[in-house]
């Protein structure tokens, strides 16, 4: 990991009719770090990736990708600075098949102009049989090399958030933001996940990961960013968060009482 700072938050707010979803938020992700943000439910994760991305306006405070202020910046705008993101729902497109969700995923990367595309020229053939072939690739990382015919929609629901992952990849991100990917996954497709993203750490894109899965985000994680109604309660390593009285409090000692 270098000491260069992909991601900084300094104060943001977001209310939602007198709610306070999230308050005076800050923290910074370093480049190639996999970091998690976890808390109870309602605690404002999903609402700070809404408004580090700009589908929210923050109330108050400011973010920035690799130094790049991110205020007001439209989401393609955000995607061509490097910062991809997944959903908390899967969202494929319906009508295509599993290979062609994850070719959509290349587009902003596609090199060919309109023109070449048209006319089918042999640079153009070439771009794309390397573009599939990197999705069919991180396609057999995700367990899912046998269906890149198939219809995306007949997947599994945990498929699908694996698809929708993989989609984000072929963006070519620099830093990536993942909500809940392991949401509806059995097992054996989590330990696909955990590879998956500890390599693309390895290769260098930062990541920072909404999570509820604890023995994943405890096994793969660097810091961890601990939220509660709204609020940072506790930063740092795996082992100091687990440590930590008022994580246990607020969401580890809730959720070890309900099961």
């Amino acid at each position: 990991m270098s000491g260069a700072i992909a991601l900084e938050a300094s104060g943001l707010s977001k209310s939602f009719g007198g709610v306070l979803a999230i308050a005076d938020v800050s923290f910074a992700i370093r480049e190639g770090s996999l970091t998690a943000a976890i808390g109870p439910n309602g605690a404002g994760k999903t609402t700070l990736f809404n408004v580090l991305t700009n589908l929210y306006r923050p109330d108050t405070g400011t973010a920035s990708c690799f130094g790049v202020d991110l205020a007001g910046r439209a989401p393609d705008a955000i995607a061509a600075l490097g910062l991809v993101r997944t959903f908390q729902t899967a969202r494929v497109f319906p009508g295509m098949t599993v290979l062609e969700n994850v070719l959509v995923g290349a587009h902003l990367r596609v090199r060919a102009k309109p023109w070449q595309q048209a006319l089918w020229l042999g640079a153009v053939r070439r771009e794309e049989s390397g573009l599939r072939r990197k999705a069919e690739a991180l396609l057999e990382i995700v367990g899912l090399a046998g269906h890149g015919d198939d219809p995306a929609v007949s997947l599994p629901l945990g498929a699908q958030k694996l698809l929708e992952v993989v989609r984000a990849l072929m963006a070519g991100p620099r830093l990536l933001l993942l909500d809940e990917p392991a949401a509806g996954l059995n097992a054996v497709e989590t330990a696909d996940l955990a590879r998956l993203l500890l390599a693309v750490r390895a290769a260098g894109v930062t990541l920072m990961v909404v999570e509820h899965n604890m023995s994943l985000v405890m096994g793969i994680a660097d810091e961890i960013i601990v939220l509660d109604l709204g609020r940072v309660i506790a930063t740092g390593s795996p082992a100091a968060v687990q440590a930590n009285a008022r994580v246990i409090e607020a969401y580890l000692g809730r959720a070890a009482e309900t099961v």
